[in-house]
């Protein structure tokens, strides 16, 4: 398959076999400087995108021989990520379920608001840049160690949730010098289960993860009282998480912390488990919490963490920081990915930064928001920046 052009503004793909709606498209798109190829049947389409990828697809529901769901349907099997927008003058929600559940990135109306189409694109091309960039995003190797026997399983990690500790660590904004918040990092001095990892995934496979949350949360809150209310305090969720009542409870002590809280989602783990990740990520926006894609780059790549998160903020993965300033791909792809967070109103943070000229050349690429060793190593009570870092 044939990568889009990174030179041009986005290739769009139009299927419509209706010749007035496709030549309308294809004529605004083309006016705001993006390559358009049209298509008049879901047939041709198919046969498209097996010798090019775009990135963006637009196509019409209801079409003779292959329709706009069977023909997103199809488009999956070849991409996973490349966003798709349906649209349709017959909307039903038999077709909007489908619609979500192929992946669409939007289910529009004829009459079509052609501004709001435009915007869409724009938005959608924003996205498949980042989620390229993500795509090359491949430095991590993740070890992974098991405890095969479950009894035993069962007692290491009781003893593990009963030794919980958090550590923390600072997260600075360089462009003021200034301390941001800290990220609340998950400890046990069970030595069985003293990786975090190791602890998460045994909650995982013992079907705890809601008591390790629970846990972790309120080791949280018997630490943050006195903390300054204007900084930060980042917390990590697993995407399991998302299906506890107990962190959807407005009335619970978490809640009240919310509009100090930044709530991180992983990457290394994957949402598809979630039934409807969108309206709970929006029941905690409600309750005043922000959001943040933790790990960008080193885990499910694609788009979506944005498409379903439209978080706040989102934090690069070490791999991506680590000897930054020393290699032009890592280097570019931190760029691409600051400069359409940037687009998209999100804030950046780069995580493990060890060495000043890391800290240096992120600054330069501009992520504001800065993490690692270089400042403090993670600890039980909240660590101080020494005055070298800030030079």
């Amino acid at each position: 398959m044939v990568e889009p052009h990174t030179t041009e503004k986005g290739r769009i793909l139009v299927v419509d076999d209706d010749g007035f709606t496709r030549r309308v498209i294809s004529e605004s798109l083309h006016g705001k400087g993006y390559t358009v190829e049209d298509v008049d049947c879901g047939e041709a389409a198919a046969e498209a995108i097996k010798l090019s990828a775009y990135d963006v697809i637009i196509t019409d529901i209801v079409m003779p021989g292959i329709d706009g769901l069977e023909f997103l349907r199809i488009v999956r099997e070849y991409d996973l990520n490349v966003p798709v927008m349906l649209i349709t003058g017959n909307p039903s929600l038999e077709t909007a379920i489908k619609a979500i559940e192929y992946g669409a990135f939007r289910y529009l109306l004829k009459p079509l608001d052609i501004t709001a189409l435009v915007q869409n694109v724009e938005n959608a091309c924003r996205l498949a840049r980042i989620a390229k960039a993500k795509r090359e995003a491949t430095e991590l190797l993740i070890s992974e160690k098991q405890i095969d026997d479950r009894a035993g399983l069962e007692r290491t990690f009781k003893s593990a949730l009963e030794k919980v500790w958090i550590a923390f660590q600072p997260i600075v904004r360089w462009s003021d010098r200034s301390l941001h918040g800290y990220e609340c990092l998950l400890r046990s001095d069970e030595e069985g289960l003293c990786n975090p990892a190791d602890l998460l995934d045994a909650a995982e496979r013992l079907d705890r993860v809601h008591e390790l949350g629970h846990t972790i949360r309120s080791k949280i809150l018997n630490s943050i009282h006195d903390l300054d209310e204007k900084l930060k305090v980042f917390v990590n969720l697993h995407p399991i998480d998302l299906t506890d009542d107990a962190l959807f409870d407005e009335n619970s002590e978490f809640s009240s912390y919310s509009h100090r809280m930044v709530l991180e989602i992983t990457e290394r783990a994957s949402l598809d488990r979630v039934t409807n990740v969108r309206g709970k990520i929006a029941r905690l926006k409600d309750l005043g919490f922000c959001i943040a894609v933790d790990d960008l780059g080193a885990g499910y790549a694609g788009l979506t963490s944005f498409t379903q998160l439209e978080p706040h903020v989102v934090k690069l993965d070490m791999s991506l920081v680590r000897n930054v300033h020393l290699e032009p791909i890592k280097i570019r792809l931190v760029e691409s990915i600051v400069e359409v967070c940037k687009e998209l109103k999100i804030a950046v943070v780069a995580e493990g930064i060890e060495y000043i000229e890391e800290r240096d050349k992120v600054a330069e690429l501009g992520c504001d928001l800065l993490q690692g060793y270089f400042f403090a190593k993670p600890g039980r009570a909240f660590p101080t920046i020494p005055p070298e870092a800030w030079e």
